[in-house]
Order: structure tokens, then C-alpha cells, then sequence
């Protein structure tokens, strides 16, 4: 689609939506599709996206389908109704459905979410991740799209990866549609620019914990303070990037990324494990960690060093301006890719959906139209904010838009900012594209059997969890403690069964 041809559509467009608004009911009547905004610009569409949009416009130009979608944010937009109107229009010409999303709030969204699923309202797409997932397919709250999202959406099925559709298989059956984005999971430390290069802190080659430890005391004795600041979560990189927990939630059992055999094992009682954990205990008695690290429940906003994870230029768009310094990044362990690393975010259609064909359209065009997309991230053009005369965003920094961005679709066809100087998606495709994938990706633990036992054994974690994975205490005798607590609660009964399924999936 050209760009003089859309600068033209829009400028009739802006005649049509005015008069829309002033008919009663004809947001929900077909009609000529509005302004796509204020803006006499956006971006370019490729060869490719028109394609997908010619495919799935509506064969019915009468028949307009209303869809709704669950998600969650910091709530609704104060110009929702503006902003609606305005996708409308534009997903009334492409695939003759009109979107009503439904923003729930961070703190009401577990209860709202399952009061939806539940109670069996009506909805077409929800948004949801690995921790309610397997559950909610369990119970039938999910449409099973293994066939549809092949005919229905077809540019859609074949954009996201392979591996990440199994991740989403339970049954050898697709309930949802991965969010593809940070999909893998690659952790970093992250320093102080200044301070690191104060005092000669060659950051770059430093993977380790065992490899920090130098640059982290010169640092405490140098500057006389905490170097590295734990919350009471403690430093989950140490078994997350090690081993994948099938989806339990417990992180003391898990497969190993490294090697075929597919063993279940007890993670805290390896050896690669055990050593960090003695690192951290090690920082923990001489200071490197804070002494309150097992009660603390929030980190400063300013830390000299830490472990997050993310993608290289996160240091300059995220974690660096959050300390309010400079930052600098290098990688800890490997970039891995699991169930659980795809599963972060997912949007799975309603069982109870009239029109799950017209909900999988709308993911695709999310997901491969870039105007689409940029409308649920950045909000409603010329007010949010507008395109500039290169196709990029400029965002109206006072107008905060509540979506939470990563719930929707891919990053890799969000518009660039005109602040950015650099496209950080593509540091983001390249981790994916070299993550070392778990044997067991795409193994669906089935939990039922073993679910008391699950639920016993997450709860001596958590209660272990604080001390342990701060340094707080011994690691060896604590993990003796809790290991032992556990297989009272049937540790080994979770183990025996996961590895009966693995064997008989593989």
C-alpha cells in the first residue's frame, strides 16, 4: 500500500467518521471505514501485509462481528471511545469486525479472570500466560484452534515459529496463540557504566557469578557500598537458566537444557546449582549482598549491579534511565527457549466464541499489520500519538496509554519511535532465533495425578526460597532441609510421574 494512496484514504476518511459519530448505532453498521486519525501519515504497509489483508476481508460486507477481548493494563483509556471508533473503522474494511477490549487493572486481574473463565462469560479472545494456561484448557474455557488457526489465519500460523506452537500444544491439540516477542529468555548484568569503568571493570567478559565477584568487591571497598541488592524473590537466574521446570512452578525439579536424556531431576541438588549458590552465599558474608535481602520486598530504583532479564539495548532504553545512569550490559548463561519462556504471554479464543475464525483474523492482522498494531500499543493517532512524515512514532509523553503492550501481538511490527535511534526487536529476533531450546519443549505435563503433591511441595518452597536464594543461610544443609520436607510431601511422586510421561511423549 502506498503512502500517498493512504494519505489520500485518510483525508476522506476524516469526513466519514465525523459523520459516524453523529448516527446512533453506527459503530456497530457497516459503513465507510473512518479516519485512521488526524494524522495525514502512517506507516508503509509491505507487499506482504496487503496480501494477508485481501485475504481476510470480509466476504460479507453486511454482516460486521463484534468481538471482544480481555486483557490486561493500568485500565481503561480515558479516550477509549475515540480509539475505538477509530480501529473500528479501519477493522470493519479489512476483516468486517468491530473490537471492544476490555482492560482490567494489574490488582484485579487474577480475580476478574477467573470470575470470566468460571462463570463462562461471554468473551472471543483472552489474554493469559503459564500460570493459569494448562488449568484453564483443563476445564474447557478454550477453544482448541490446532486446525483453524491453519485455514483461518494461515499468515498467522506461519509467521510464529514452530517450537512455540508446540509450547502451546496440550493434548497434541493448540488452545492459544503465542505472543511472539522476547519469547526466549536471555539473562544480563547489569552495571554502572560509570563506576565499572572507574574502576576498570572489564564487564564485557564477565558471564559468571564466579566472574563478578572481583569487580563487586572492588566496588563495596571502593565505594563503600551494597554492590548487589536482592529482594526477598532472590536470584531466580540461577536455576531459570539452567534447567526447565515443565510448567510445576517449582523450581527444585526440572529438566537440564544441556544434554538429550530428558531426566527429571532434584535442580538443587546439582552440582551447577549448588556452586552459584555457594557464590551467593559467599556475597552474602562479605557484604556484596544486602543483609536484608530475605525481608526486602522491593528493589531501589538505583543498584550498582544486578541480574535481569532482557536483551542488550534494554540497558540503554530501560534499566540504565530507571537508575537514572548509564548502564552497560553482558550476558549470564544462555539465551534458552522452554514452555514456560512462550508461554509469558498468549491470547486464546473463547470455547463459547460465535465467531472464532473472525477472533484468529484479528490476532493475525495484530501480529502482521503494523498500523493495527501500533494502535493497541501507542493508542489512538492524533492524540496519543501521531506518525511523522518517515513513518515513525512520536508519542505524546502526557498522554499516558494503558494497554499493556507485551499482552497483544509480536514487537517485531511496532513502528519505531522517532527517538529511537535503533531497532532494539532485532537484538530481540536474533536471541530467539539462537536460544538453546529445551529437550522437552513442547511437553505438556499433565499435573492431575500429582496436583496435592505439587501444591505441597510449592508451598515449603516458597518458604524456603527467600533465604536460600539470597545467601541468606548455607546452601547445603538448607536445601538437605527442604528437600527432605519435600519428598515427605511426595517430591518423588511428582518426579516419577513426570518422567513416566516425558519417556512415553519421546
Amino acid at each position: 500500500m502506498k503512502k500517498n494512496y493512504l494519505k489520500k484514504t485518510v483525508a476522506l476518511l476524516a469526513t466519514a467518521v465525523l459523520t459516524c459519530t453523529a448516527l446512533a448505532g453506527c459503530g456497530s453498521s457497516p459503513g465507510t471505514p473512518a479516519s485512521t486519525g488526524t494524522s495525514e501519515s502512517k506507516p508503509q504497509e509491505s507487499a506482504s501485509q496487503e496480501g494477508t489483508q485481501e485475504q481476510t476481508s470480509a466476504s460479507d460486507p453486511q454482516e460486521i462481528v463484534d468481538l471482544v477481548w480481555y486483557s490486561v493494563g493500568n485500565g481503561m483509556p480515558d479516550n477509549y471511545d475515540a480509539w475505538k471508533a477509530n480501529l473500528d473503522a479501519y477493522l470493519e474494511k479489512k476483516i468486517g469486525v468491530h473490537l471492544d477490549v476490555q482492560v482490567v487493572s494489574w490488582s484485579d486481574w487474577d480475580g476478574r479472570r477467573n470470575t470470566i473463565v468460571s462463570t463462562n462469560e461471554p468473551y472471543d479472545i483472552m489474554f493469559t500466560n503459564l500460570g493459569t494456561y494448562s488449568n484453564d484448557v483443563s476445564i474447557g474455557a478454550f477453544a482448541d484452534i490446532t486446525e483453524l488457526v491453519k485455514s483461518a489465519s494461515p499468515e498467522l500460523y506461519n509467521f510464529i515459529p514452530e517450537d512455540y506452537w508446540g509450547a502451546t500444544t496440550i493434548g497434541g491439540k493448540i488452545y492459544g496463540v503465542p505472543t511472539y516477542k522476547d519469547s526466549s529468555s536471555t539473562q544480563y548484568f547489569v552495571w554502572d557504566k560509570e563506576l565499572a569503568d572507574k574502576y576498570g571493570i572489564d564487564y564485557d567478559n564477565i558471564h559468571t557469578l564466579a566472574d563478578a565477584t572481583e569487580a563487586l568487591t572492588k566496588l563495596k571497598e571502593g565505594e563503600n557500598i551494597t554492590p548487589f541488592i536482592l529482594t526477598n524473590m532472590g536470584l531466580d537466574a540461577i536455576y531459570g537458566s539452567r534447567y526447565d521446570n515443565i510448567g510445576t512452578g517449582i523450581p527444585a525439579l526440572g529438566v537440564s537444557y544441556y544434554g538429550e536424556e530428558r531426566k527429571v531431576v532434584a535442580v538443587f541438588e546439582q552440582q551447577d546449582v549448588l556452586e552459584e549458590l555457594g557464590v551467593i552465599r559467599q556475597w552474602y558474608q562479605s557484604g556484596i549482598i544486602n543483609k536484608d535481602a530475605a525481608t526486602l520486598a522491593e528493589n531501589p530504583n538505583y543498584r550498582a549491579c544486578f541480574i535481569a532479564q532482557g536483551w542488550p539495548y534494554a540497558a540503554k532504553s530501560t534499566w540504565g534511565p530507571n537508575m537514572g545512569v548509564e548502564a552497560v550490559a553482558s550476558q549470564y548463561g544462555d539465551t534458552v527457549l522452554s514452555n514456560d519462556t512462550v508461554l509469558g504471554s498468549i491470547n486464546c479464543i473463547s470455547a463459547s466464541s460465535a465467531h472464532p475464525d473472525k477472533a484468529l483474523q484479528l490476532l493475525q492482522l495484530v501480529n502482521t499489520d503494523s498500523y493495527v498494531r501500533d494502535a493497541l500499543r501507542f493508542g489512538l493517532e492524533g492524540d496519543n500519538f501521531t506518525y511523522t512524515e518517515d513513518g515513525r512514532v512520536h508519542v505524546d509523553k502526557d498522554k499516558v496509554w494503558p494497554m499493556a503492550g507485551y499482552t497483544q501481538g509480536t514487537f517485531f511490527n511496532i513502528s519505531l519511535t522517532d527517538e529511537e535511534d535503533y531497532n532494539q526487536w532485532d537484538e530481540v529476533k536474533a536471541l530467539n532465533e539462537q536460544a538453546k531450546p529445551s529437550p522437552v519443549l513442547g511437553f505438556a505435563f499433565d499435573m492431575e495425578s500429582v496436583r496435592d503433591q505439587i501444591s505441597s511441595c510449592n508451598e515449603i518452597w516458597l518458604r524456603y526460597r527467600p533465604e536460600l536464594m539470597t545467601g541468606t543461610v548455607d546452601p547445603e544443609t538448607t536445601i538437605a532441609a527442604m528437600m527432605n520436607e519435600m519428598r515427605a510431601a511426595g517430591f518423588d511422586d511428582i518426579m516419577a510421574e513426570a518422567q513416566r510421561q516425558i519417556d512415553a511423549a519421546f
